[in-house]
């Protein structure tokens, strides 16, 4: 029995066991694995915790995230109008250009007709100046030129008294 390997196999391992619970090796595993359970579960309930927030920022940035896209929308919405609304102060504003300037024309028009008339007028006027002059100057020729000028003379005492 004492050359038996076995026999100091059993009474190493009981001398082993001994050894442990006197120095209380059993409750500081116990106490170790307790402590590292606790420190596993903080980190759990951290991990949880630190979930919830994420969650929470997600749900936040969404809600942002769509009052942005709503208050883009309202944008696009109030620029489309606006542009609308300045294409149409446009398309105004250039008929009543339009409408003043084919004004402006039509009175440069006038003028010019009433000029162009007044010019045709003067110039036959001089012509019929010019045609009457030759006329007369041909008539006033001889006798019965001088009959013409007696009697103008004539009258012409007439009309000084």
């Amino acid at each position: 029995m004492l050359h038996d390997p076995e026999f100091w196999i059993a009474v190493s391992f009981l001398l082993f066991v001994v050894v442990m619970i006197w120095l209380k090796v059993p409750g500081l595993i116990g106490r170790a694995l307790d402590e590292q359970s606790v420190r596993i579960k903080d980190e759990l309930d951290q991990a949880a915790k630190l979930h919830q927030d994420a969650k929470a920022l997600l749900a936040e940035y969404q809600e942002k995230k769509r009052q942005v896209m709503a208050e883009a929308e309202q944008i696009i919405a109030h620029a489309r109008i606006e542009a609308e609304r300045l294409g149409h102060e446009a398309e105004v504003e250039l008929k009543a250009t339009l409408e003043r300037r084919r004004k402006l024309a039509e009175a440069k028009i006038a003028q010019a007709e009433a000029q162009a008339i007044k010019d045709v007028q003067a110039a036959a006027v001089d012509l019929a100046l010019a045609a009457s002059r030759t006329l007369l100057a041909e008539q006033m020729k001889g006798e019965k030129g001088q009959a013409l000028l007696d009697q103008a003379i004539g009258g012409l005492a007439a009309k000084l008294h």
